[in-house]
């Protein structure tokens, strides 16, 4: 199925494996752009020398095209994205606005670059710098996410900008991509599907949680890091919930210090980062803190399996999720039910 996002980056699907920290490394990466779609490697829970590594474990396993997500707002942003024109990584993905001076060298390397928005007049701001397509996520998306679902905000941004439109939230089949595609989106794109699949690395008995859960059990809380966050309803959360500020902030300093550890963050780096967090929204220290080491809470349920003690982002479409196949095998059953829903549209029924 060929659509400008394919004609863009050189995939054979329209389809796009989102960079879910903890989640989207080399295995799943590598395992989704073999099948045909784009793999986005998620790097802000790695330091710039692991990123390397890992773009080139990714060259090893595939010669198709990949991505790699970067948080624009980081200390290290600029470090990271030379690594990524030195490896010659054929997608930027961010998951807010890049600057024009970013967008600027990226695309004078060649690289594609792809920002992840939630508002129409963010799509606009990115399109005006220069952004060769843009992901737009709607409310149903897991992770942090806006309150505007993606069928009303997929149209507004697809009648506002030029550049290619990818949907992301509420996507897992073959009859959501031709839903997408009729609204004017040149493909969809998805994490929680991804993440079960049999080539993600999240330990066994936490795929089992979210293939329990019903779209009941996917919440949106403000408790993690003061922002809206979609995830499962966990103990933990419940917890978070109704803790007080000051016991909110001792678990943040913890949390916050190992995170700079894994991460190869300074004290400097970690608190400028909160900080560019905080910048126009009403949040405590507590919450900054949070939202500075929000990937520990994730790294917990990812990769520990622990999943008393971390968080699961979700995309609502958990509760409609009951299997885990291979990347392979998924993108395979999209396409098929994509183009058997395209046929019976055109017979009319």
């Amino acid at each position: 199925m060929e659509t400008p996002l394919t004609r863009l980056i050189g995939v054979r699907h329209p389809l796009v494996q989102t960079g879910m920290g903890w989640v989207a490394g080399p295995r799943l990466v590598s395992a989704t752009a073999n099948a045909g779609a784009l793999g986005i490697l998620a790097s802000a829970t790695m330091t710039p020398a692991r990123l390397r590594e890992a773009i080139r474990e990714v060259r090893s396993r595939t010669n198709a095209p990949f991505g790699v997500n970067l948080r624009a707002d980081a200390a290290d942003a600029g470090d990271r994205v030379r690594i990524m024109i030195e490896e010659g990584v054929r997608v930027a993905s961010f998951a807010l606005a890049p600057s024009p001076g970013l967008i600027a060298d990226l695309k004078e390397a060649g690289v594609v670059v792809i920002p992840s928005v939630g508002a129409r007049r963010h799509a606009e701001k990115v399109a005006a710098w220069g952004a060769d397509a843009v992901i737009v996520q709607g409310g149903e998306g897991g992770g942090h996410t806006g309150d505007v679902a993606t069928t009303v905000l997929l149209p507004q941004v697809v009648d506002a900008v030029d550049i290619p439109v990818v949907a992301a939230g509420g996507f897992f089949d073959g009859r959501g991509l031709v839903a997408a595609l009729a609204y004017g989106a040149a493909g969809v794109a998805m994490g929680t599907r991804f993440l079960l699949t049999s080539d993600s690395t999240v330990p066994d008995a936490v795929k089992a949680r979210y293939l329990a859960a019903t779209v009941r059990d996917v919440t949106v809380t403000r408790a993690v890091d003061g922002l809206p966050h979609r995830m499962l309803r966990t103990e933990l959360v419940e917890a978070l919930e109704s803790s007080g500020r000051a016991r909110t902030l001792l678990h943040s300093v913890r949390r916050a210090a190992g995170f700079r550890r894994l991460s190869g963050l300074t004290r400097r780096q970690l608190v400028r980062d909160g900080l560019a967090m905080k910048h126009g929204k009403d949040l405590t220290w507590g919450q900054v803190l949070l939202a500075a080491n929000t990937p520990m809470l994730l790294r917990s349920a990812m990769v520990d399996g622990r999943t008393d003690l971390g968080v699961m982002a979700s995309g609502q479409v958990a509760g409609v999720i009951d299997d885990l196949p291979s990347c392979a095998e998924l993108v395979e059953r999209i396409m098929k039910e994509a183009e058997e829903t395209q046929e019976r549209l055109r017979a009319g029924g």
